[in-house]
């Protein structure tokens, strides 16, 4: 039996971490798989449940963080080092940037026959300045080199990654979109969404305006909070919105709510009327996205969001800057309405129409569940990635 080390940048909540515990559980019998991951962010919650909840029992690294740390880093190189050793796998297969630096490197350094490595999004653009972008550029395409495979989730990704940043030919590559549990989004849907807007004390005729993802500069809440304020300006409707999620800018974004003149509430008060409801993380996706009306998006760069085929799964509007590999996780016109990034007009003029149109609403809303589970539910990624680790042993 083929075994595979499967290294992820950190077990955080997110699609990067629900998809190697599917493969790394579901890949068995035909493989045997040994799952190793840093820690979370300290403003992002735990998703232990996650890998606990399929039995799987990761080797965690703590030196294996996010942010770059000479230290740190070359303990956790070594580290992975002393694990292949031992654990002589078939394939190293890493998941994201930080572990994919470390991974390959000790995969080549230690004659590993095959070495994959899937993009989770890429960082080569509305995170660092040019010079440090550039450094990076330089380190994945020398890493590519001596990788048998690179996978990208979507074709959008694909593009940006040979085309735009010139990080490998196109040889290198294969397209495998990411994979989920999406039944959980139909499951107990009534009872989710009486519960989330009963919490929330939500009346009937509010309609809750969704956000999901970590408070930092990419995710670019700033847009969805002036939004909201066109929204109340230019619409009759009674609006709730939620920012649900946790990170450095929680305070900051707070102090721009209240300076265009918006209330805010967190979860101590969160049964207060306020304008935005900044609720830190809440696990449950599905509980979320249930209570809501409208789902967004104001994301600089994006791979493959996750909150996006999740609010889909849910039957859930979506409006969202076009970037990344957003178009082809959306049906532009069907389940989303797209604008430019990052231009408030476009953005707040889609939010307006899915508000005061309820059949709109609802005609978006029920195309999602279809579109999303035949491309992203967790079985087609376990396949498809069988397929590519016979390709490559063979």
């Amino acid at each position: 039996m083929p075994k595979i080390l499967r290294i992820i940048n950190r077990f955080n909540l997110g699609g990067p971490t629900y998809n190697v515990a599917y493969l790394s559980k579901f890949l068995a019998p035909e493989y045997e798989t040994l799952l190793v991951g840093g820690i979370q962010d300290k403003n992002e919650t735990s998703s232990d449940y996650i890998t606990s909840k399929l039995g799987l029992e990761p080797i965690i690294i703590d030196e294996m963080q996010r942010e770059i740390n000479g230290v740190n880093d070359l303990i956790a190189y070594r580290k992975i080092t002393k694990i292949i050793k031992s654990y002589k796998p078939d394939i190293v297969h890493t998941h994201a940037s930080k572990a994919g630096f470390l991974g390959r490197y000790a995969a080549m350094n230690n004659n590993v026959p095959t070495i994959v490595h899937t993009f989770h999004g890429h960082i080569f653009h509305s995170y660092f300045n040019r010079y440090k972008t550039k450094f990076f550029k330089t380190i994945e395409r020398t890493l590519a080199k001596n990788t048998s495979k690179i996978i990208a989730i979507s074709n959008k990704q694909l593009y940006e990654l040979c085309d735009v940043h010139k990080i490998a030919p196109k040889e290198k590559f294969t397209v495998i979109p990411l994979g989920f549990d999406l039944e959980r989004f139909q499951d107990n849907y009534n009872l989710k969404r009486e519960s989330f807007r009963n919490e929330y004390n939500l009346s009937e005729d509010e309609i809750a305006i969704s956000i999901i993802g970590r408070l930092v500069p990419v995710k670019n809440h700033r847009l969805f909070i002036k939004s909201i304020k066109f929204a109340k300006e230019n619409t009759n409707k009674k609006l709730r919105a939620f920012i649900v999620g946790d990170g450095d800018l929680k305070w900051d974004l707070q102090e721009f709510a209240t300076q265009l003149g918006l209330s805010f509430s967190n979860s101590e008060n969160k049964k207060e009327k306020s304008d935005i409801c900044f609720t830190s993380w809440i696990k449950d996706a599905d509980y979320v996205f249930a209570g809501s009306d409208i789902v967004a998006l104001t994301s600089l760069n994006e791979g493959t969001p996750v909150s996006l085929i999740e609010a889909q799964a849910a039957n859930k509007p979506i409006i969202s800057t076009s970037v990344g590999g957003i178009e082809d996780v959306v049906m532009d016109g069907k389940t989303a309405l797209l604008s430019p990034n990052n231009e408030l007009i476009p953005f707040s003029q889609n939010l307006c129409e899915l508000i005061t149109n309820d059949l709109l609403r609802t005609e978006m809303g029920q195309y999602g569940y279809e579109f999303v589970k035949q491309r992203y539910h967790y079985t087609r990624l376990v396949n498809d990635m069988k397929e590519l680790y016979q390709s490559l042993l063979q």
